[in-house]
């Protein structure tokens, strides 16, 4: 039997399944990329965050020159016309502003930029050819000015999700039109006013519907069938269960995807996260903290990415005394290259366990406690971890400075008043924002920048 070292839980099969890609030399990759219309929160990082982490592992297994990973920028949509007019600007000035903080948000999180980034607006030709074949192959009909996916036509609708009808019905919030052949139908295209921004088609000036948009770019940059396609678990219904249907009736024959990974939810201490609740948190918010980058990184793949993840203060202070013991056992002196390899062999064994994070984290503690640098740095950087070998030599903003010896101050009058747990609350406050403070005698502190 034909070894097979990397295993994924594969939505589609509702099973985890040894991963063999199409071609070893080309293994592609699909993942939903961010509607840009506002700053990136912590949920958008994690998904971001976890299908990094895969491409390093595929790029580790197969080879960087071997894999291909696109993710798309949504810079078409009524959110970004809602926001652009509540804001008073151009949507082309808001949907390259919003981009650029994306790329600088996941840039701070170590995340390596896909080798494909197609912008929706850039590829309506490819969206309209591709709605001319579902017209043509009778799985979608004009109405209205609409163009709209005939959801009857494809007897494999709701495999993705494994919902009934009715549960579709309810959970796609399913706009009840006299256009509509069927409630389930979901539009390819529709009408533009001229206040919105809309291109010329067969059935009227218009704009692309959300769905088609992933199918077309994905198809013209990896293929009519390709391996991976990756996103939230929000994601799975209704926007992949109608890439899938759209796409495989476009064009007969093909499986559009092989495996669907899907990462979890992501909940802020205990509660759903929403503006309303004042529970909303952004990268930028975090960085703004003085949170470093690499820290939420951790934070983020210390559960695995199949579980939901509850984002805590703990979780944050966890990660960054966990970074701290990494970054300062990776000075030592390290052991011979028979312990590296031993080492390598067990968190790649994890990694390829369905991207196993959180055991391999609990190796790189293993190997840290040993003192091996060279593995710990080696296995580390697969996670993006450990990647700022000069992170004692980073300066200080002057604004950061303030808020340490702020801090600094409040920590010395805990300790005086022998308020023992405000003082390590304020202790662990420092170490996430990167300072690690050194109690000497007489109440004297020393601090400095890990």
């Amino acid at each position: 039997m034909e070894e097979i070292d990397i295993w994924l839980s594969n939505s589609l099969k509702r099973k985890k399944e040894g991963f063999k890609p199409l071609d070893e030399k080309n293994v592609r990759m699909y993942v939903c990329g961010p509607t840009v219309y506002d700053r990136a929160h912590i949920g958008n990082a994690r998904a971001v965050v976890v299908f990094d982490v895969l491409y390093r592992v595929l790029r580790h297994k197969y080879g960087a020159e071997c894999v291909k990973y696109v993710r798309n920028i949504t810079d078409v949509d009524d959110k970004i016309n809602a926001a652009a007019k509540e804001r008073g600007i151009e949507i082309s000035q808001l949907t390259q502003k919003t981009t650029q903080m994306f790329h600088a948000d996941m840039a701070a999180l170590n995340c390596l930029s896909p080798d494909v980034e197609p912008r929706a607006t850039a590829h309506i030709p490819e969206m309209l050819d591709m709605i001319g074949k579902l017209i043509a192959n009778g799985n979608a009909y004009a109405a209205n000015g609409h163009v709209l996916f005939r959801v009857s036509s494809d007897p494999k609708y709701g495999h993705l999700s494994g919902r009934s009808t009715d549960e579709m019905v309810a959970g796609a919030r399913v706009e009840i039109a006299p256009y509509k052949e069927n409630p389930m139908d979901f539009v390819l295209w529709k009408p533009s006013n001229p206040s919105e921004p809309g291109w010329e088609s067969p059935w009227g000036r218009g704009r692309p519907g959300w769905h088609i948009e992933c199918s077309a770019m994905s198809i013209k940059y990896l293929g009519e069938t390709f391996d991976i396609h990756g996103g939230g678990a929000d994601l799975t219904f209704p926007h992949h269960e109608n890439e899938i249907a759209q796409s495989c009736c476009a064009y007969p024959g093909s499986e559009f995807a092989k495996y669907w990974v899907h990462n979890g939810f992501l909940s802020v201490n205990g509660e759903k996260m929403s503006k309303s609740l004042g529970n909303f948190v952004t990268v930028k918010d975090l960085l703004d903290k003085g949170i470093k980058g690499e820290v939420i990184r951790y934070a983020l793949l210390a559960t695995h990415y199949k579980k939901p993840l509850d984002w805590t203060d703990k979780a944050i202070n966890d990660a960054a005394i966990s970074l701290n013991k990494f970054y300062n056992v990776s000075t030592f002196k390290s052991p011979n290259q028979e312990a590296n390899a031993v080492n390598m062999a067990k968190f790649l064994e994890a990694l390829y366990d369905d991207m196993n994070t959180s055991k391999a984290f609990s190796i790189l503690h293993e190997i840290a406690n040993s003192g091996d640098a060279a593995s710990l740095k080696e296995c580390a950087n697969i996670l993006g971890l450990l990647e700022n070998t000069n992170t004692a030599e980073e300066p200080l903003s002057s604004e950061k400075e303030a808020q340490v010896l702020e801090k600094i101050e409040s920590r010395k009058a805990a300790r005086a008043a022998k308020n023992w747990a405000e003082s390590d609350r304020i202790r662990d406050e420092l170490l996430v924002m990167g300072i690690i403070v050194e109690d000497k005698a007489g109440g004297a502190m020393e601090w400095r920048v890990k």
